[in-house]
């Protein structure tokens, strides 16, 4: 453990530029645009200050003014998220939007923190170091919290599965998401993995971490106490990272590279797992008044944030910050993004048994700062003023930009009448039925993820009562209750670029229903908003539908966004054109909670005869589906409709039904429709069964094909044990909600659909080996 630096590691070589020189060469000419800066924005600066800014001043606006730190093309429109959040939404919610992560009240004076974040560019250029430092900073965003993380999951999309660059990317990615999350020691219960050729230049990596604590124990990120220390602790500072919130994370790549190449943040798990439990004890002893984790744009965001957030004055000696790097100039010093650090508000009272925490856990530390009334945040290097700011100018009033954004011109095309599915041929015999959900269920969007699951640990720290395949992950978290939470993220880019604002309407719904199979109660959301270039009008308005389909569903729907992440700049393509960026698509976390996870309901079923039901109503409704897209290599038309107050019905049917022991399996139907989830299902524990599907086509007038491969919503199946029936169709019955019996499970190793016989070796080969065959 160290508090201090010597002078001769951490001096710069030349004349520092200073404030007072600043002033006095107001004409001098500042690379502000390889910083990431536009010319207006360096015009704001200057008349914030008064004057031009001095290096490091610029290096703290240009990280904290990036599209990455300041949400400027995006901060008008997620406002709608608080807008549209009712007082009776806020009834568990007791940390929310504007803070690290959201915090919610699940019972029994217990919380949870949870939140989705990206780290889509870093992890094309270097996929292992940018996946893992991914999971690095959503975790420390969960410690800041004051939260014990106790499980992550990740979202991720690629390219397509025969490119020769995917597989590159692929081992990367879900090397660094299991090397650090492992190490780490913390499970990983789910997500999705797709691929698609319009992420080949532009994967996406989103990472959900969940916390535990209690009440009396969340943290806040705010520096307030005049004379309070400003504690800089864990790993030192080097040049990873540099830049990489203005530049990496805040501009399109040209060519499929970065148009400039700033260095990935470099991730050391072990000793983040040191950091967790350092400030687990620290937060237990009552040291820390405010923290914050340091991550995108790193001391800058960390030393402005806290100063905005608390009295807005704060004083720091940037020599006494630890580093590896000597060389470091200040402005490097500011911009850095080092991983596996916290910046801490401690009373001078309390330094000493602070420090002998840190040291106790062999993690070092620095003082390098004191809250101060000057509402300044003033930042000195070996006596040299280097930064005077309104910390508010730097943290929180950035630029917050109008952009333009319109209907592009390509979509009427796509959603055309002419275009649709509908017109589409569908299998017209029993054999071409069966090779064609065949085909699906090894297809790369449907087959296993097994050969990325089981990298990960899912069980350790023994709390895990679901997790991949089954529909959601869940987590205990009281063991003398059982009480526990469950999580699903979805995302749905085919729906959403068929109509972005029912596409993220699609996400939040399906991440409900999976919530809700297990039997969980809804209860909060996060989301992760991938898209193109905000410069570009029809990515812009993609953007906009997406924020407003997702606020408006949420209202509905009665759970509110608790935070979450926007990442933009993923497209490689000419401006104005269909292709020009990624699949518009809004990653969402929905979270619910379980009164005792013992009672946790599984997507497959268990044993030979339960019935099988099938909830809800099936159309033909076949736009932007898997089917289309495997079968046809077709795209267009509208997405299925959505009925926000039939997925609320359906929700609490399972959710009730969970609690009376009236299911003993459910498993939502949304990608590849009833066909793929029966397969699940049925896969889940190697249960076959026999399907007849008569009174569903009588019902809902539909044909084989369609109610195989329809991906209508609010629909579910669950396996009901005998003499349940009866109950469970008279609480359906209770809600107007639909319910039809399909079939029963058996003994035999088959799954068998209107005559059509599918062995579950064969079902099991067909799913397992399509990510084996490319990756392993």
């Amino acid at each position: 453990m160290s508090t201090a630096a010597t002078t001769s590691e951490n001096h710069p070589s030349g004349t520092p530029d200073t404030v007072e020189g600043a002033a006095t060469t107001p004409d001098l000419e500042l690379p502000y645009r390889s910083l990431g800066l536009k010319d207006n924005e360096y015009a704001d600066i200057v008349t914030i200050l008064g004057r031009r800014p001095t290096a490091a001043e610029l290096a703290m606006y240009s990280v904290m003014w990036s599209e990455h730190c300041s949400y400027k093309s995006s901060k008008k429109h997620l406002r709608q998220f608080g807008d549209k959040t009712t007082e009776a939404m806020r009834e568990h919610l007791l940390v929310g939007i504007g803070e690290n992560a959201g915090v919610v009240d699940i019972g029994g004076g217990w919380a949870v923190t949870f939140k989705v974040e990206s780290h889509n560019h870093p992890s094309y250029v270097e996929p292992y170091q940018g996946a893992a430092t991914g999971v690095g900073g959503i975790v420390r965003d969960i410690i800041s919290m004051g939260a014990r993380p106790v499980a992550i999951m990740d979202q991720l999309r690629f390219g397509a599965i025969d490119h020769p660059d995917t597989a590159r990317v692929v081992h990367g990615v879900v090397g660094g998401v299991g090397g650090y999350g492992n190490s780490l020691g913390l499970p990983n219960i789910g997500g999705e993995t797709e691929f698609d050729p319009c992420y080949q230049g532009n994967p996406l990596v989103n990472a959900l971490c969940v916390g535990v604590l209690r009440h009396e124990d969340i943290h806040l990120a705010s520096a307030t106490g005049v004379g309070n220390k400003v504690v800089l602790f864990g790993a030192r500072t080097g040049g990873d990272g540099i830049g990489g919130a203005s530049i990496l994370a805040s501009e399109t790549f040209e060519g499929g590279v970065p148009t400039k190449r700033p260095s990935v943040q470099v991730g050391d798990p072990f000793m983040e797992k040191v950091l967790i439990e350092c400030c687990l004890e620290l937060f237990h002893a009552g040291l820390v008044e405010g923290i914050q984790d340091l991550g995108a744009a790193g001391i800058s965001c960390a030393t402005s944030e806290l100063a905005s957030n608390g009295d807005g004055g704060m004083h720091v000696d940037l020599e006494s910050v630890l580093l590896r790097d000597p060389s470091l100039t200040a402005g490097e010093i500011l911009m850095s993004e080092s991983q596996e650090r916290m910046m801490a508000v401690v009373t001078p009272a309390k330094l000493e048994a602070f420090l002998a925490v840190t040291a106790k856990w062999d993690v070092e530390t620095a003082v390098i700062g004191e809250v101060n009334d000057s509402g300044r945040l003033t930042i000195d290097h070996f006596g040299h003023r280097i930064v005077d700011v309104d910390p508010r100018t730097v943290a929180h009033e950035g630029p917050v930009y109008d952009r333009p954004f319109a209907r592009p011109a390509w979509q009427d095309a796509l959603n055309a009448d002419g275009v649709t599915a509908a017109g589409l041929a569908l299998p017209t015999s029993p054999e071409e039925v069966r090779e064609q959900l065949l085909t699906l269920v090894a297809s790369p969007n449907l087959a296993s993820a097994s050969w990325i699951t089981d990298q990960y640990d899912r069980y350790v720290q023994g709390n895990t009562a679901l997790a991949m395949p089954d529909d959601a992950g869940v987590i205990r978290v009281d063991e003398s209750t059982g009480l526990g939470v469950a999580i699903a993220t979805d995302a749905n880019g085919r729906f959403a670029k068929l109509d972005p604002y029912t596409g993220a309407q699609h996400a939040l719904a399906e991440a409900y229903r999976n919530v809700a199979t297990t039997g969980a109660r809804p209860l909060a959301v996060t989301d992760c908003l991938n898209f193109g270039s905000p410069e570009d009008p029809d990515s812009m308005w993609q953007l906009v539908e997406a924020i407003t389909g997702l606020a408006d569903a949420c209202q509905v729907l009665g759970v509110p966004v608790t935070g979450g992440n926007v990442s933009l700049y993923n497209g490689t393509g000419e401006p104005g054109r269909i292709d020009s960026s990624i699949n518009p698509t809004p990653v969402v976390g929905v979270l619910g909670v379980l009164d005792d996870v013992a009672h946790a309901t599984p997507s497959g079923w268990r044993g030979a005869g339960e019935t099988i039901v099938l909830l809800g109503t099936t159309r033909a409704e076949l736009d932007g589906s898997v089917w289309a897209d495997v079968v046809h290599g077709h795209l267009g038309g509208l997405p299925p409709q959505l009925d926000l107050a039939a997925e609320k019905a359906l929700a609490a049917i399972l959710v009730n039904a969970s609690r009376d022991d009236l299911v003993l399996a459910a498993h939502d139907l949304s990608k590849g429709g009833l066909g793929q989830s029966l397969v699940d299902a049925a896969l889940r524990f190697g249960v076959g069964a026999r399907i007849d599907l008569t009174a569903l086509l009588t019902r809902d007038g539909v044909d084989l094909a369609t109610a195989l491969f329809s991906e209508s919503t609010a629909r579910a199946i669950v396996a009901v044990p005998r003499g349940s029936e009866v109950a469970l169709a008279d609480l359906c019955s209770a809600r107007g909600f639909p319910l039809v019996r399909i079939g029963e499970t058996t003994e035999d190793g088959v799954l068998e659909i209107d005559g059509l016989e599918l062995g579950l070796d064969e079902l099991r080969a067909a799913s397992t080996g399509t990510l084996a065959r490319h990756f392993g």
